[in-house]
This record gives C-alpha cells, structure tokens and sequence, in this order.
C-alpha cells in the first residue's frame, strides 16, 4: 500500500491506474479505523481493482464545543489494518492540503432540508461540512465507487442526494451496520465509553429493537412510542438527542399510511454521541 499526502502525487498514481484500465473505489474515513471500517475496505475491494482510503479528519464537521481537537489519531495502526485489509492506496492530507485558503473562505456544498433533520439539528453546519469534503474526495479521486456503512443513515442518505443532484459519476454502496458482539455499533468514538458505560450503551440498539418490534405488531402511535424510547434510554444512563420514526424515502416523521419505515436514534453516554438505526417495512 503507498500512502500519499499531496492530491498531486495522488492524482498521478490514479492516472497510472486508469491508464492500465482499473476501476477505483473510495472509502472515505477520518481514521481511528474499527472492523466497520475494515468491512467497507473489504466491500471496496470486491467490487474493484484499486481500493483508495482517506484518513481526514474533517474540521468543517465539527461544531464549535465538538471533539476536534481531541478526536483520536492513529495512522500507523491505521496503515496496518487498510494494508492488511486489501487497501491499495491511502490519502492522508494535511488540513492545508484540503482547504488551503482556509476553512473560512472554502467553497461549500449544501444539500437542503435532509441535512437540516436530526443530527443537522442538533449539530448545525455538521452535514455541509461532510458534503463538502466528500465532493472535494470525489473530485479529487474521481472513483467509479464509494462505500459508506448504513451506522450513519442520514449521511448515507445525504450523500446519495449529492451524488444525484450534482450528477457526480460515483456509485455509491452501502455496507450494513457491523456490531460488537453485545449488539453496540462500532464506532470511534465508543473509545471514549467507561467500561461500565461500555456496559450500557447496547441499550441503544435493544431499545430501538423493542419498539421495532411494537411496530410490527400493530402499533401507530409514533410519537408516544418516540416517548417511551426515550425515556427506557434515560432510564439506563443515556441524555436524549432524537428519538425518530420516520418514512426511509425522505426521512420525514411516518404517518399511518406510510409502510417502509427507518428508526434513527442518537443519544449521549458518558462523553460519547452515539447514533444507530433500524430499517423495517411493515
């Protein structure tokens, strides 16, 4: 695996891949890599010649009171896991590499209303920051595909909104949520988790289980299930975020006509966000 820092000497590796008639696919990531993100990798490098990952962690996504600063970097571990996982190239960039007229004056790309829903709510400017550093990745890049894992519904939703919108040449594949065996998502961020809250966390995914299953068995009362949720969650530790039944083609709240349903759910344990999500049709 070469490793490159500069979108020139990447370019030019890339020019020499599609010279040779590779197809290229994109994982974008910001590193402090887990099994989730080694799946994608895996998913990646089925699906075409040249794998390339990027490790960035992104500034513009991150509010002013967020973990930026203290978000967990590891690029020599994370070198290790992508070359063993298949990954050919790996772009690492400097800040001043991506936004090199600063973060105040970049050009961004926004896409309306999915991205003011939710964690756009709770983190305002979060999904504009996302959006345009994937567009600037794909352009950059310029991948036949791009795998994102389902953990982060939303986003997925987003950038496939993008992708359409902006007409970007890019198939994006999505890779199903990889849990711990206790039934917690993985995430970065679940570094930050105490060992009792480790404990805990896996209510997140129980909780939207059970009123999954209150669903299926007839239930429509949306927003009193939302309030029982929330509540079982604060019961074991967890503030509240969003607790959220919606309609999976845009995401607004179901109503009782609607069958194809996405639970999304985002909610704090100890210093950690943590966001999980259920698909299911009724």
């Amino acid at each position: 695996m070469q490793t490159f820092d500069t979108i020139t000497r990447l370019r030019d590796e890339l020019r020499a891949c599609r010279h040779s008639g590779n197809t290229i696919a994109l994982v974008p990531t910001m590193g402090n890599l887990h099994d989730g993100h080694i799946r994608l990798i895996e998913t990646a490098a089925a699906a075409a010649d040249t794998v390339v990952a990027s490790i960035f962690v992104n500034p513009l996504q991150f509010g002013r009171n967020e973990d930026l600063s203290s978000y967990p970097r590891t690029l020599i571990e994370d070198q290790h896991k992508l070359q063993q996982a298949g990954c050919n190239l790996l772009f690492a960039p400097t800040e001043a590499e991506i936004y090199p007229r600063g973060r105040d004056s970049q050009t961004r790309v926004e896409v309306p209303v999915l991205s003011d829903l939710y964690c756009g709510e709770t983190r305002p400017g979060h999904f504009s920051g996302v959006t345009t550093v994937v567009c600037k990745l794909f352009n950059i890049v310029q991948p036949d595909i791009a795998v994102f894992g389902e953990k982060d519904y939303q986003q997925l939703r987003i950038i496939r909104k993008m992708v359409s919108d902006l007409c970007i040449a890019t198939d994006i594949i999505s890779v199903p949520v990889v849990r711990a065996d206790s039934g917690l998502a993985l995430s970065s961020r679940n570094g930050y988790l105490s060992s009792q809250e480790l404990e805990q966390a896996p209510a997140l995914q129980r909780v939207i289980s059970t009123t999954a299953a209150a669903l299926r068995q007839g239930r429509r009362d949306f927003s009193q299930l939302e309030h029982e949720a929330t509540l079982q969650l604060e019961a074991v530790g967890f503030r509240r975020d969003y607790f959220r039944i919606v309609r999976r083609s845009d995401l607004a709240p179901a109503t009782d006509q609607d069958s194809t349903l996405v639970i999304l759910a985002a909610a704090w344990m100890g210093p950690a966000r943590l966001i999980d999500n259920l698909e299911l049709e009724l």
